[in-house]
């Protein structure tokens, strides 16, 4: 192929030109990152070559090779990894069929702009080689073609690439900044090999540089014609535990997870048994900004016998867990490893299991010991942790003791074990209110006996809630219960004068009652008095086994449509509003009012503002 000259994707220029312009903080990633990909293209030929051997061809230890030219200010990454076809190196270097693309940009352009390590999380790290470079070449040739197929891919990061096909005799990539001015601190063998030893140490692959001696004569150090790693070279998850530190476990979660804060927690265990693997697994201290998107996985990356398999790897932990990330490492499965395989085998399960108790433990302990970061964790993570309620119910009791909310004696931290230790004597259900926000769970008129009683309520108010308690039915014995759904029965907590009070006001008012129910006919299915109002004239409330408001309001802001039920409305026979009803004209005006402010209390929305406000204007000039 002669040279030809190419355009970049239109998304590849915008990123180059943020990339040269915007990333200017931590400057060191761009060896991360291409000694990273040079490491994936080893572990590529590794899993082709299960296959076909003759991949290898003549050259079967892998190895990264990092090299620099002070005179030529050039810095060269080499493998002998899968390599590129000519097809590939315009796919690859070229073009960009990530999803995340437009995300990465947006995050470039915000409050992160000057933050490199977002690069990574992309698949976007070789063009963090133009944060050093103004040019970069790229040699290149697919294992098992033949050398007159190599490749030579060349480009200054503007809008254009060259691509021309070389006699190349090795398989594999070389990757060859062209340093601009100013970047001459990378063009020394002390600070390559620290920010190797910094970012790649795990690498399973050696990283060599040419060996450095003492030259007497010059009185400095020479670069000789030997390679020596300048990396472990072992897998730090296979590692015993007492041979890692924590800073070289936080430096590895950096690494895989590309971000720039320490982990909150990690666990690192080996598992033996009838199947046998190894788990590094850690809880970020921040969610991700895609932490909604439950299509996106990528947290955890599968080994198998330390051969990289893939970094999508679903099958071994739950969605509600998709935040974990490190890396499974088993001796059992297959090295040939399909997705298929991987939703079917019953090993996978156990190792999914396994990996799920594990970090169920983990996050117990943090609770029991650490309560203040584990309070960090719950404004993180906890709206996702509670979609297991649902979806594992193996360990749904374990997960119903991980839960925090807020409730009427505290504004967060509120486990359901803390809330049973306090339970009044003679109380026997877990009381509830779910509502949009903290404000308006805390104004509900339906906590207003609760208060006066100093029951303790818990407030939900996360989306995910209502679809949590439809699974979600009791704890340690004690049933949840809604306040705002059904009658208020507080049992022991209520004395028998209070019931007998009530049952005669009910019968003293029922002439306004069926009055209420005429005139509120097409919406409320039924009006009765109560004993949860204390300063409220009335509010709205769900019958039993009914879809509360609340969740039926949730529904329709996400496009779907809610099952059609009228609401009860209770009133407080007491409230000075509602014993004016009695014998005034202007009845039907004064229960539409009732009514509609009992909606606004609850959340809900009018649905002709205009007449409210027409019935208002005559009840004040009147």
């Amino acid at each position: 192929m002669d040279k030809q000259t190419l355009s970049f994707q239109a998304e590849v220029k915008q990123i180059l030109h943020l990339v040269t312009h915007s990333l200017y903080s931590n400057k060191e990633i761009f060896l991360r990152e291409l000694v990273s990909n040079a490491s994936d293209a080893c572990d590529k030929l590794r899993f082709e070559a299960l296959d076909k051997a003759e991949l290898y061809e003549d050259d079967p230890d892998l190895e990264i090779r990092v090299s620099f030219d002070a005179e030529k200010k050039t810095i060269t990454i080499h493998d002998n990894g899968i390599g590129m076809s000519a097809d590939e190196a315009v796919q690859h270097l070229g073009t960009i069929a990530k999803s995340g693309t437009r995300e990465f940009m947006a995050a470039l352009e915000g409050e992160q702009k000057k933050d490199a390590n977002l690069i990574g999380q992309f698949g976007v790290g070789f063009y963090s080689g133009f944060i050093v470079a103004d040019r970069i070449t790229v040699e290149t040739r697919r294992a098992g073609l033949p050398a007159e197929q190599g490749v030579r891919w060349s480009s200054e990061g503007t809008g254009e690439f060259e691509v021309e096909t070389i006699h190349r005799p090795e398989r594999g990539t070389d990757v060859i900044l062209h340093l601009r001015d100013g970047e001459d601190e990378f063009l020394a063998a002390w600070k390559l090999r620290s920010i190797i030893s910094k970012y790649s140490d795990h690498i399973s692959l050696p990283v060599l540089m040419p060996k450095q001696r003492w030259d007497d004569e010059k009185k400095e150090q020479v670069t000789t014609d030997e390679w020596e790693a300048v990396n472990k070279a072992a897998a730090l998850w296979a590692r015993s535990k007492s041979d890692v530190t924590d800073a070289e476990y936080q430096e590895f979660y950096k690494q895989i997870s590309y971000d720039s804060e320490a982990p909150l927690a990690y666990t690192h265990n080996r598992v033996e048994g009838r199947t046998e693997y190894t788990q590094l697994l850690y809880v970020p201290a921040k969610a991700p900004f895609d932490l909604w998107n439950r299509d996106k996985r990528g947290g955890v990356k599968l080994y198998v016998k330390r051969v990289f398999i893939m970094d999508d790897a679903e099958a071994l932990m739950p969605v509600y867990l998709r935040f974990v990330k490190g890396v499974i490492d088993s001796a059992d499965l297959p090295l040939n490893v399909s997705r298929e395989l991987l939703q079917e085998s019953r090993d996978v399960k156990a190792i999914r299991e396994g990996s799920t108790k594990r970090v169920l433990a983990m996050l117990e302990d943090v609770a029991e010991n650490q309560k203040d970061k584990y309070a960090e964790f719950w404004e993180q993570f906890g709206a996702v942790l509670k979609e297991g309620i649902g979806e594992d119910h193996v360990n749904q009791e374990r997960l119903a003791k991980l839960l925090r909310f807020a409730s009427t004696q505290a504004d967060s931290g509120v486990g359901f074990a803390d809330y049973v230790a306090r339970m009044k004597e003679g109380q026997e259900a877990i009381y509830y209110i779910t509502a949009e926000t903290l404000a308006a769970a805390k104004s509900s008129p339906q906590l207003e006996i609760f208060r006066k009683k100093g029951i303790e309520v818990l407030l939900l108010t996360d989306r995910v809630d209502e679809w949590m308690l439809s699974h979600l039915y009791e704890f340690d014995g004690k049933p949840l219960q809604s306040v705002a759904k059904g009658g208020v029965d507080l049992g022991k907590l209520q004395d028998e004068e209070e019931k007998k009070a009530a049952e005669a006001t009910a019968e003293a008012l029922k002439p306004v009652l069926e009055r209420l129910k005429e005139a509120l006919k097409e919406r409320a299915k039924d009006v009765r008095t109560t004993t949860r109002l204390v300063d409220s004239p009335a509010c709205i409330v769900a019958d039993d086994g009914d879809m509360s408001a609340h969740l039926a309001r949730l529904l329709k802001q996400a496009g779907q449509t809610a099952p059609k039920s009228l609401p009860i409305l209770e009133i407080n026979a007491e409230h000075p509003l509602v014993k004016r009803l009695d014998g005034d004209a202007r009845f039907d005006d004064l229960a539409q009012i009732l009514f509609d402010q009992a909606l606004l209390a609850e959340g809900g929305q009018l649905e002709d503002p205009a007449a409210y406000v027409q019935r208002v204007n005559r009840m004040l000039v009147a």
